[in-house]
């Protein structure tokens, strides 16, 4: 049995803190606001759909991976896994053995990157760390759990981290991701002729959420849950990391601190309704509670757009 020292999870998000775990543990030091913030996950909303935060983003894992100057190598896992399940568990179980923890989707969680950092050879289980698993004690599951996500998601597999090969340039990073986040606030979409589900993004996502609540029959569903706990967590990131990089913007920094502060009123107003919204509230409908979380998502709407606001009018400047 090999087992590697990695920090837990810091923030409950699918796609990006974990590559900031194994971040940590290569002696990279930036904090989890700021790989979140340059990632673009700190500012999204999508949906409101269980997928939605991991099918818009302003970029992939491999994304940032490649942004921060790291070699990879990925292993897919496609719609028949049984060929490649078996090369991925030998190369996971190798980069352990040379000290190099491994992303992993689903080998703890339901179709999120997790951090498989030791696995027993006995068990044939990996051991590891995910959003909301081994967060205390190391998760453990059978470490051919991965090819299971061809039943809920399009599958992926594993990747690799490699040597540091590229220089990092922080100021282009942070830039890309403030001007992301203002078109994605903006971003319009016209629905469906035909009446079928459109997938909203930024502001006009927060509007619906709102809208569905103040009408009758709405049932809270799991993209309610699921969708209202990520952002929470992400666009309280996105107060951490506005913050944390201020300073180095000025004659825009007020505005910075000012969408800051309008992200953290917002993730408060969502840490607010996690009896309304979260996975321990009621589901189907209840509309007692629907009024509530309308009356709560209308709030979070109005800071997300005027954080928005705040940092378009910081791009003028910077």
């Amino acid at each position: 049995m090999k087992i590697l020292a990695v920090d837990p999870y810091r923030i409950r998000e699918p796609l990006f803190e974990g590559f900031r775990v194994i971040l940590n543990f290569l002696g990279e030091t930036y904090s989890p606001a700021y790989i979140q913030g340059i990632s673009g996950a700190a500012f999204r909303t999508a949906g409101i759909f269980p997928c939605a935060p991991t099918c818009s983003s302003m970029m992939d894992t491999c994304g940032l991976i490649h942004l921060m100057g790291y070699e990879m190598k990925v292993f897919g896992i496609d719609e028949n896994p049984g060929d490649l399940i078996g090369p991925m568990i030998s190369a996971v179980r190798d980069g352990i053995d040379n000290g190099r923890p491994a992303l992993v989707w689903h080998a703890f969680t339901n179709a999120e990157w997790d951090v498989v950092c030791g696995y027993d050879e006995a068990q044939k289980i990996f051991l590891g760390r995910g959003s909301y698993r081994g967060t205390d004690e190391l998760a453990a599951e059978r470490w051919d759990r991965a090819k299971d996500a061809v039943d809920i998601s399009p599958a992926f597999g594993a990747i690799l981290i490699g040597e540091k090969v590229l220089a990092f340039d922080a100021q282009t990073a942070e830039v890309a991701a403030i001007k992301e986040a203002v078109r994605h606030g903006r971003d319009y979409r016209e629905p469906n002729p035909d009446g079928r589900w459109t997938m909203y993004q930024g502001i006009q996502c927060y509007r619906r959420w709102a809208d569905e609540f103040s009408a009758p029959g709405k049932s809270r569903e799991a993209g309610d849950a699921y969708c209202s706990g990520i952002y929470g967590a992400t666009h309280r990131a996105a107060a951490d990391f506005l913050s944390e990089i201020a300073g180095g913007y000025d004659p825009a920094s007020d505005l910075l601190l000012e969408a800051a502060a309008l992200f953290e009123k917002e993730s408060s107003l969502l840490k607010k309704a996690e009896d309304l919204l979260g996975w321990n509230s009621p589901w189907g409908v209840d509309e007692k509670r629907s009024a509530g979380a309308a009356v709560i998502l209308d709030q979070c709407a109005r800071a997300y757009e005027g954080a928005i606001e705040c940092l378009e009018r910081a791009l003028e400047l910077i």
